[in-house]
């Protein structure tokens, strides 16, 4: 008898076998796949390695404004992924050398819950007084005529020796699809994007998802908002892509890229075990992350929401120490989120479109990355911090960078939410200059309206 049985090896599954191992219990963890999960074998690390290659390729044509005139030669695609499998392959190496040193079990093999804590495991029965399911989330294809002949998936990009020299993008556009937007234009690919809304980035700010839009079609990726793919048909070129808006409009492309995720949940015994689920399909959820099954916890990409890998290592430390006896909320509105994107994206908290729906009286403040020293210096002007906060108190509700480092700078900002600190507090903090962090100070500044550096409001 286990104290925890985990089922799944990703982040989350991972650092909750880990935490429960350290908090004294006897683990299992349960992989039908590879060890690992999506981050590491499809997703973050694949993609940062590939989105990596694309910054010193881009770098090429930028040094000429430093006096430094190279050319790049043909890209070769193999060597990129060489690079891929081998980071992909030591973090597995390391991921199960901590899970052994940790004493937590590994058995490989689907995991079907069988109700009362009784897993099975490709035919072998294990028990655990608590189960944490961690089974991310896998590449869902839209239901559209013609579709699957053009389709050519996010994971399947990742292991191209020739990229192809056209792509559609289609649907909510996401992370996942302006990444890979940027990574494809970048190396050739004509890049068109039509989006099912009025704008990419539909979940973050207003602000970003404008500052990226301008970007993109600076780059040379079309941007086709409120049109829907309704059919693909063969053409002597490639494929002709149908959209329905307004006005119906047919696009010919070599592939149509496809990226969106749903939560990993069929042919698990979820039902029969009485896990219910969100309206998504997702594992329902409190914010203790336990699910409606006694005694089966969820976290991570199988739960909804931002799906970031991330996310999942955290609620993993959550719901594992709750597995062993401890009451803690997991604080979802802490949940920072990144784009690598060219430039890149950090947020955390609240849209302001959020914060007033939710009945805040707001105040914003923002300072652009063209006054910052550094971005000036490094010709790295485009882009721009924005700071959400209640003018009541002052509390920080949100965060939003559009900018060079600013997957790292969220980071500083999620900091700041967590230990509660105030616009006014923050106003007031000390950065070394010249650093692209000098501009959280002086958007917060901007919302406490004494902005040093802009021109009086």
């Amino acid at each position: 008898m286990y104290d925890v049985l985990v089922i799944g090896g990703g982040s989350g599954g991972y650092a909750a076998a880990i935490r429960a191992s350290q908090l004294g219990a006897k683990v299992a963890l349960a992989e039908g796949g590879e060890i690992g999960g999506t981050c590491v074998n499809h997703g973050c690390i694949p993609t940062k390695v590939w989105l990596r290659a694309a910054s010193f390729y881009r770098d090429m044509d930028a040094g000429k404004e430093f006096g430094i005139n190279a050319t790049a030669g043909p890209v070769d695609f193999k060597t990129i992924i060489e690079r891929k499998n081998g980071v992909a392959g030591d973090i597995k190496a390391g991921m199960q050398g901590l899970l052994q040193n940790n004493k937590v079990d590994v058995v490989m093999g689907k995991a079907v819950l069988k109700g009362s804590g009784r897993v099975d495991v490709d035919g072998k029965q294990l028990e655990a007084k608590r189960i944490i399911l961690a089974t991310g989330s896998r590449l869902d294809s839209p239901d559209i005529p013609g579709l699957g002949d053009a389709a050519l998936t996010s994971d399947q990009v990742l292991d191209l020796d020739k990229l192809p020299a056209s792509v559609l993008i289609q649907g909510t556009i996401g992370p996942i699809e302006a990444e890979m937007a940027v990574l494809l234009k970048t190396f050739g690919t004509d890049v068109a994007i039509a989006v099912d809304g009025p704008r990419i980035l539909p979940r973050e700010d207003q602000d970003t998802s404008s500052r990226i839009s301008q970007a993109f079609r600076q780059q040379g990726i079309k941007l086709i908002p409120r049109m829907k793919l309704i059919s693909v048909e063969k053409s002597k070129k490639g494929f002709t892509c149908k959209l329905a808006g307004k006005k119906e409009q047919d696009i010919e492309v070599e592939n149509v890229l496809v990226c969106s995720r749903k939560p990993a949940v069929e042919n698990m015994g979820l039902e029969t075990a009485g896990v219910k689920f969100d309206e998504d399909g997702s594992v329902k959820v409190n914010d203790y992350l336990e699910t409606s099954a006694r005694e089966v916890y969820a976290i991570g990409d199988v739960t909804g929401g931002w799906m970031l890998s991330h996310s999942a290592s955290s609620m993993a430390v959550f719901a594992a120490e709750n597995a062993m006896g401890k009451r803690k909320q997991f604080p979802y509105h802490l949940i920072p989120r990144g784009l690598w994107t060219f430039p890149q994206v950090g947020a955390v908290g609240l849209s302001e479109e959020e914060a007033e729906k939710n009945g805040y009286d707001v105040e914003t403040g923002s300072f652009p990355y063209s006054i910052n020293g550094l971005a000036m210096t490094a010709n790295q002007a485009d882009g721009a911090v924005k700071i959400i906060s209640d003018s009541q108190y002052g509390e920080i509700l949100g965060v939003h960078i559009v900018g060079a480092c600013a997957t790292e700078l969220v980071g500083e900002a999620a900091l700041a939410m967590q230990l509660e600190c105030t616009a006014s507090e923050l106003a007031r903090g000390i950065r070394v200059h010249p650093t692209f962090s000098e501009t959280i100070v002086d958007a917060s500044r901007d919302v406490m309206s004494w902005a040093l550096y802009l021109p009086k409001r």
